[in-house]
């Protein structure tokens, strides 16, 4: 028998995650090293990165889906993992931005006293982000996003000895596991119903149902209609869409800082993709949810959208705490995804949700690395001056040049200035609307960016340009500066290679989420399960 090696890296990238998390308590006893835990999870995050790279690669040269189905079993037997271009894009963005977010975490070491348990939970962070990407199975997508809770509420708990961190983690916990209680619920109803929980298989279902049985769309539609609805409760709160954005201004300051940037750069964008895969993917346009339905949940999506992008705008206004004035960053900036996602309604030309839902992708790559670098060169400053009040880092940033330029080009690409990525993210989202005919919303995303510049000045102005009020300490780098200058480097190319990624992104979108795209998902399930059957 052939060894299909793209299958094989796609099914080895999560376990092989795990071993690496398992096998660190014992080689750090071997080792004795304090830094010893941190080159480890370094190793497994740059193997990850190299393997999503390859995957990525192959997905993006084939122009075919890959899937992998575990022990050998069909889906929708067992359980499989599907890469589109879609995921790949973004399994390979989050796995590179874990490298340099654990590359921090080595300079950040001083901080942690029991350092292997923080990389130990790194890595299932990992792990649990990767797993919700890859996975083809919506009840795998429960275990994983399992995993990536769990890792989460415990490193916004790490410094246990701090009232406030255990306070964001418990109300970040309860609630998170209450939410996907809920979504069980959800896939009860959803496997009562079809008798599958593979989302290959769940998508041809559907158009299958909505072209051959029109008889049973009504009552399938209406069960259907409570899953999904439960599901998306979930991810909107995992996601952090207002008004499930209450946990996030309390866990994200108070983790350490480089799990802050994982949190706002990488894991709300895990609940976005949710989200579109179950809107497009499985319940598209052709499914049993009858229009009028689908119409109703992405317009609850857009409002929802709409007022987090607003109100975090405006909240970040209020904000002294730099840690808090960019966790209500993130809650704006993931209101601007989710209007994107909601963009297709009836009645939308197909090319205007494709730059929609590019625009939308786009969006997750420039607010993504943007805020991990703003985080992270915010815990420069709050070491040096030992606080995250903005009234104590006034002036911080002036001994630290090369880190607050860096810190200015990542609020400048989040504010939507040219030529970094923020201002072309939001540019085809702009088009996007226009091109659709909504004209509010393209008015909407200027407005929220203009609104967001107050707050995203003031953190600028007292970090850097403000008179020093008292004497900072000076820490050493260790070189740290020079990758958060590649990071700014990165938010300019992402600017400068416009052109490239916007035509490349529509083609992940009309590939994956809309018309031929979810034709190949569906096709790539039949293939495998014939392929694997045959076995």
């Amino acid at each position: 028998m052939a060894w299909n090696i793209p299958e094989l890296i796609t099914g080895a990238v999560v376990p092989l995650l795990a071993v690496f998390a398992f096998t660190l308590p014992l080689l750090a006893k071997v080792f004795g090293e304090k830094k010893f835990p941190g080159i480890w999870a370094l190793i497994a995050s740059v193997v990850a990165a190299v393997m999503s790279t390859y995957i990525f690669t192959v997905v993006w040269g084939t122009g075919k889906d890959i899937v992998y189905g575990f022990g050998g079993w069909p889906p929708p037997i067992g359980i499989s993992y599907e890469v589109d271009p879609f995921n790949a894009v973004i399994a390979v963005f989050t796995a590179w931005v874990m490298v340099l977010i654990t590359i921090y975490s080595l300079w950040y070491n001083r901080h942690f006293d029991e350092p292997e348990w923080y990389y130990i939970l790194l890595i299932g962070l990992e792990a649990g982000m990767l797993g919700c990407l890859y996975t083809g199975d919506a009840f795998n997508l429960f275990v994983m996003i399992e995993v990536l809770g769990i890792s989460a509420y415990a490193l916004v708990a790490y410094h246990k000895n701090r009232g406030e961190a255990i306070e964001a983690a418990i109300k970040y916990g309860i609630i998170g596991a209450t939410a996907t209680t809920l979504y069980f619920i959800g896939l009860v109803i959803i496997y009562g119903v079809y008798g599958t929980l593979n989302m290959g298989q769940l998508s041809l279902l559907n158009t299958e149902i909505y072209y051959q049985r029109p008889d049973l769309i009504a009552s399938i539609g209406v069960a259907t209609l409570l899953a999904v609805s439960l599901a998306l409760w979930v991810f909107t709160y995992k996601s952090a869409l207002f008004p499930n954005h209450f946990w996030l201004p309390d866990a994200h300051p108070e983790a350490p800082t480089p799990v802050s940037a994982a949190l706002s750069g990488l894991v709300v964008n895990i609940g976005v993709y949710a989200v579109a895969r179950f809107m497009y993917t499985i319940f598209g346009p052709a499914s049993t949810i009858a229009p009028y339905y689908r119409d109703a949940v992405l317009t609850a999506l857009f409002i929802m959208g709409f007022a987090g992008a607003f109100i975090g705008a405006i909240m970040m206004r209020a904000q002294k705490d730099l840690k808090r004035l960019l966790a209500y960053s993130t809650v704006s900036h993931t209101g601007l995804l989710y209007m994107a996602l909601a963009i297709g309604m009836s009645g939308v030309p197909q090319a205007a949700v494709a730059l929609g839902l590019a625009a939308m992708t786009y969006h997750v790559l420039t607010h993504g690395l943007g805020k991990a670098l703003l985080f992270m060169s915010s815990g420069v400053f709050i070491d040096s001056a030992e606080t995250r009040d903005l009234d104590g880092l006034a002036g911080v940033g002036r001994k630290y040049p090369l880190v607050s330029a860096s810190f200015i080009i990542g609020f400048l690409s989040l504010m939507g200035l040219l030529p970094l990525g923020g201002f072309f993210s939001k540019l085809m989202l702009y088009q996007a609307f226009m091109d659709a005919g909504m004209l509010i919303p393209a008015l909407a995303v200027i407005v929220v960016s203009a609104i967001s510049v107050l707050g995203y000045a003031k953190a600028m102005y007292s970090v850097v340009f403000a008179t020093p009020t008292r004497e900072h300490r000076v820490i050493r780098l260790h070189g740290i500066h020079y990758m958060l200058a590649l990071m700014a480097v990165g938010l300019i190319l992402l600017g400068v290679l416009y052109p490239w990624i916007s035509q490349g992104l529509v083609h992940v979108a009309n590939s994956s989420l809309i018309g031929p795209g979810v034709r190949e998902y569906q096709e790539a399930f039949v293939r495998a399960f014939h392929a694997l059957l045959g076995r």
